[in-house]
């Protein structure tokens, strides 16, 4: 008899860690703002660096964020909109060197998914969307080699090196209807890519196929784009979603995948509440 496939693991945690909303509410009174992410880390498994969508960060900044958290924690890092909003996922290569030159790969073991979140107007077209995920190195082997090709730009400040050479993970935020096209969906499964299921009050599609050996989740607010709170029921909803995709009864393949879920409905002080609010009903699986 073949043993059952175990559960794939369930990652909670937040988009971004520095809100000054959080202070004095999630974070205690007083607690110095240089420890708010070792205060996330003890209360989650997980988060989403956002700065680096806004600009390229520094190498000491990556070694820092890993050093103020447990081994056993994960960074998802969000992807420049150099590459996804100026460019729109053209002629990336020497944009993607930039960004895997920054500082990305100091994470080391703890360097999660990696996501690339496009514009609303970017729609679903074939050639160019395999094109940009075929310049995605499939492992941080291939990052490396890929990062050491950086412009001027990053001269005196790339991080050129790996600790062991080991698969990425990647998952694409399309704004954009067009991507429920069968052939995009078979296209991310070909590049082993997520689709991004995102709860944005209905503002934007939600895409719940699973294209990859992994399932990722971001809740930027069920009722008000980043403003509104999850409802008792709404997160016992999510609960099953991502129960179902980690122990595989919610995938049409019936395997088990890890699931990634990251609260952005930060604008007034939801989303750390509603993370524990949702680990707590995942139970075990979220461990």
């Amino acid at each position: 008899m073949t043993a059952a496939r175990p559960n794939g693991r369930i990652r909670i945690g937040v988009s971004g860690w520095k809100y000054a909303s959080w202070r004095g509410d999630f974070y205690p009174k007083g607690l110095a703002q240089r420890r708010e992410l070792e205060y996330i880390g003890q209360h989650f498994s997980s988060a989403e660096l956002n700065g680096s969508f806004y600009s390229l960060q520094r190498p000491e900044s990556y070694r820092r964020w890993r050093s103020e958290v447990s081994e056993d924690f994960v960074f998802a890092v969000k992807g420049s909109r150099y590459v996804t909003h100026m460019l729109r996922l053209r002629d990336t290569e020497q944009g993607l060197a930039n960004f895997f030159a920054s500082g990305v790969l100091a994470l080391g073991a703890q360097l999660g998914p990696i996501l690339w979140q496009l514009p609303e107007r970017q729609t679903y077209d074939p050639d160019v969307l395999e094109a940009f995920l075929s310049n995605l190195p499939p492992s941080t082997g291939e990052a490396l080699d890929l990062a050491r090709r950086h412009d001027e730009r990053l001269d005196g400040r790339a991080w050129l090196q790996i600790e062991e050479d080991r698969p990425l993970r990647y998952a694409l935020e399309p704004r954009s209807d067009t991507f429920a096209d069968p052939e995009a969906l078979r296209l991310l499964q070909r590049h082993g890519t997520a689709l991004v299921a995102a709860d944005t009050a209905g503002r934007w599609p939600r895409f719940d196929a699973l294209t990859s050996d992994f399932a990722y989740v971001r809740l930027h607010g069920a009722q008000m784009l980043y403003h509104s709170g999850y409802t008792a029921a709404e997160l016992s909803e999510w609960a099953g979603v991502v129960s179902a995709w980690a122990d595989g009864s919610g995938a049409s393949d019936g395997l088990p995948r890890d699931v990634y879920v990251y609260f952005d409905n930060d604008a007034r002080g939801h989303a750390p509440h509603d993370a524990e609010g949702l680990a707590t009903l995942v139970g075990a699986l979220a461990r």
